[in-house]
């Protein structure tokens, strides 16, 4: 019993730090500042999302598909990961353009906020079954997912706030967000624990992670081209991806 609140608690604890990227919306930014610090934003978020896929994600995940099913049918899941990957981002892109026309900022809050809940809930689940088998490699793992969720976070609530000028709604959105990770532990515990595989989570992650490259190149890239704030947008893909490294050398 105290395995399963630990592993639930730490779960918990890694799907709420994206929480704490809702801080940004706290800080004034003066409107000459504002569209760098969007760029910024966004560009940081950007790296995080393709730096954690390639860097962590997707190799461990084909590996672990290599080894039962061979190369050759982990590069076919790899190719229709993607693939579908593609199909569903533009089908909820061009789904929230209907009912937000012409609100940018604030679809790319929304489209980041729903791949997060599918990223966090295979998390969750993987999250709660790592801790509950090993202490050490469950807090190893859940600080490594709460270093990368702080700007999952950001990429959240930062866009729909300037969209909206709404702190709840944007503070909403990311607890939404975050609560799909304990929600995975939690159908780990009632449901999945024994019928989960380690494939079964790695198709699931290959698949989260062609969402979160399609999302940041397709959606967020051309975004942030558009301030033109070139100096910022490199600051960003720097600071995130050397956060990735880091991320991936701790776990």
């Amino acid at each position: 019993m105290n395995n399963i609140l630990f592993a639930l608690t730490l779960s918990t604890m890694a799907g709420l730090s994206t929480l704490i990227g809702t801080v940004f919306i706290f800080i004034k930014i003066s409107n000459r500042n504002l569209n760098k610090f969007i760029s910024f934003c966004l560009s940081f978020s950007i790296a995080v999302m393709i730096s954690i896929s390639i860097l962590d994600l997707i190799p461990t995940s084909f590996f672990e598909i290599t080894n039962v099913y061979g190369v050759g049918k982990s590069i076919l899941v790899l190719i229709i990961s993607f693939f579908i990957s593609y199909i569903i981002i533009t089908y909820l892109s061009n789904l929230i353009d209907k009912e937000n026309k012409g609100v940018d900022l604030y679809k790319l809050g929304i489209l980041n906020m729903i791949v997060l809940i599918l990223h966090n809930l295979p998390e969750g689940i993987a999250t709660f079954l790592s801790s509950y088998h090993s202490t050490s490699l469950g807090i190893k793992l859940s600080l490594a997912i709460m270093l990368h969720n702080i700007p999952e976070g950001i990429s959240i609530a930062v866009p729909i706030y300037y969209a909206t000028k709404s702190r709840k709604k944007a503070i909403i959105a990311t607890i939404i967000s975050g609560l799909s990770e304990p929600l995975g532990a939690i159908l780990a515990f009632l449901f999945l624990k024994r019928f989960v595989s380690d494939v079964m989570i790695s198709i699931v992650l290959i698949v989260v992670a062609g969402l979160m490259i399609t999302l940041s190149i397709q959606e967020m890239f051309p975004k942030v081209v558009k301030y033109n704030e070139r100096k910022y947008l490199y600051l960003g893909l720097i600071i995130g991806t050397i956060l990735v490294i880091i991320n991936v050398l701790i776990s």
